[in-house]
């Protein structure tokens, strides 16, 4: 499969053979030409040569109806749902069922009710809107509608991404009982660890070509699928820690903060150069935390003060203004602009720096960019790209060049590594830790506690909206967390 896109060559020559009831992983980099893969095998891009076999026989899938048609159905890493429709809506999207032109809402009900019991989420009820759930909860309901098809073939991109521990041992599940009927699974993730639970061979893809196929998952070494996604070595992911100097100033407090039903008594300090992270089960009111520190959310109670300075509640211009910035949990959809440069992404929060008497000087703005991109390594730095063309760790170093371009002393970061490959991990985290050895104060929240604990100075442990637990992160183990999140959920 060969795949090009205005002269640049997305995939080289791509090989992939899948048979039924098994879970075939595909690994690469971002870039790597995944995404590409994907949207071919589900009919919105056609192959430029090569071809698709289906069950023997070359078939031409010109459209995602006619992959669906055929048996292959597709759950997209960026949530598809539609917000203003019901849950059961969005399950039988396109494939609605009908009664005499009209739609029997009934039946439709009760198979969407059946099809969340099967995922493990009764709860979720089929009247529910979709714009009222969590990311979790569409991602659930995205799954649905994958199983809402007869499909032979589901083919799942980064579908833990949103989920948590528990979520994803019922993803798991749900994955067994579908392989134990015959049905195939194309599993795409950046998180080994699932992919040694879950899947049975992995295809690695580098630069748009099939570098190894049909490795079996249980005799294939981390370090050699590591080295063939990247073409090197990867052996200290995270850096090593810089101490924090016992006289360095506190730029971030936190006082007694709280937001009615979903935190309260919130308590933490941050000091130059300090690296903390806020450890918690998806819904335990960590991201809601880092919302109301930078403004986007007033509190209810308590105070944010920048060096001892207090900040307006619910004003994220008083929270920019006094140097904090924050990379949020869904980048595409909260933090980027998708269809602007990647320039004016990243001058967002400094605009005003090169208008003069209502007139943008474009040029100083974009030498600014480039000048930040290139010390980032964005790879393409052209700073005149779509920001939606670059892939998940190239947008993320968009976000952190825009707040090194306004000079940010605080950096809030939430999931900064979600959907990102192990080599580009690699290189935010040790961003990360540089600007906090420069006298950056930076909060951390991740889903995956060892990202937490190897990435932190310090650790808080958030359940039920409120932080049952302070430590060095060098004095805690993966374990003892989430025996913590646990038992605070429970509490």
């Amino acid at each position: 499969m060969t795949k090009s896109f205005s002269g640049t060559r997305a995939l080289a020559g791509v090989d992939l053979t899948v048979v039924p009831g098994e879970v075939h992983c595909v690994l690469g980099q971002n870039g790597a030409g995944k995404s590409t893969l994907i949207k071919t095998l589900s009919g919105i891009n056609q192959p430029d040569e090569g071809e698709i076999l289906w069950q023997g026989e070359t078939v031409a899938i010109s459209d995602p109806v006619t992959a669906i048609r055929i048996g292959i159905a597709t759950m997209y890493q960026e949530l598809d749902v539609v917000d203003g429709l019901s849950v059961a809506e969005n399950i039988f999207l396109g494939h609605e069922h009908d009664r005499a032109g009209v739609t029997d809402r009934r039946r439709t009900a009760r198979e969407a009710a059946e099809i969340m019991a099967r995922l493990g989420h009764p709860q979720i009820g089929p009247g529910r809107e979709v714009g009222t759930l969590s990311a979790a909860n569409k991602q659930i309901v995205s799954m649905g509608r994958a199983l809402s098809h007869d499909a032979k073939l589901i083919i799942m991109d980064e579908p833990s991404a949103v989920l948590d521990s528990e979520e994803v041992k019922n993803l798991f599940r749900v994955v067994r009982e579908l392989t134990k009927a015959g049905i195939a699974v194309i599993y795409i993730s950046h998180r080994l660890e699932e992919i040694r639970e879950i899947g049975d061979r992995i295809t690695v893809i580098k630069d748009g070509r099939t570098m190894a196929t049909n490795l079996p998952v249980a005799e294939t070494p981390t370090k050699e699928l590591i080295e063939l996604m990247t073409g090197r070595t990867v052996d200290n992911v995270f850096p090593p820690r810089v101490p924090v100097a016992d006289d360095a100033p506190v730029l971030l407090s936190v006082e007694g903060l709280a937001l009615s039903g979903v935190f309260e008594g919130v308590d933490f300090q941050v000091r130059a150069g300090e690296i903390v992270g806020l450890a918690g089960l998806v819904g335990s009111g960590r991201s809601e935390i880092v919302e109301t520190v930078y403004g986007a959310r007033k509190a209810s109670a308590g105070r944010v003060l920048v060096e001892g300075r207090p900040l307006t509640p619910g004003s994220v211009r008083a929270g920019v203004h006094a140097g904090m910035g924050l990379s949020p949990e869904e980048r595409k959809s909260q933090g980027l602009i998708l269809d602007e440069p990647v320039y004016r992404n990243v001058t967002l929060a400094s605009f005003t720096r090169w208008a003069r008497g209502g007139v943008l000087n474009e040029r100083a703005e974009r030498q600014e960019a480039r000048a930040q991109l290139e010390a980032l390594e964005l790879r393409p730095a052209d700073p005149d790209r779509p920001a939606r063309t670059l892939s998940g760790g190239n947008q993320q170093k968009i976000l952190l060049a825009r707040w090194l371009v306004h000079g940010t002393r605080i950096l809030l970061l939430d999931e900064p590594t979600r959907g990102v490959d192990v080599g580009a991990r690699a290189e935010i985290y040790s961003l990360i830790r540089a600007l906090a050895a420069q006298g950056t104060a930076i909060v951390v929240i991740s889903s995956e506690i060892e990202e937490v604990l190897g990435l932190s100075d310090r650790v808080l442990v958030v359940a039920d909206g409120r932080i049952i637990h302070e430590s060095a992160a060098s004095a805690i183990e993966e374990h003892d967390v989430l025996d913590l999140v646990m038992k605070g959920s429970a509490a």
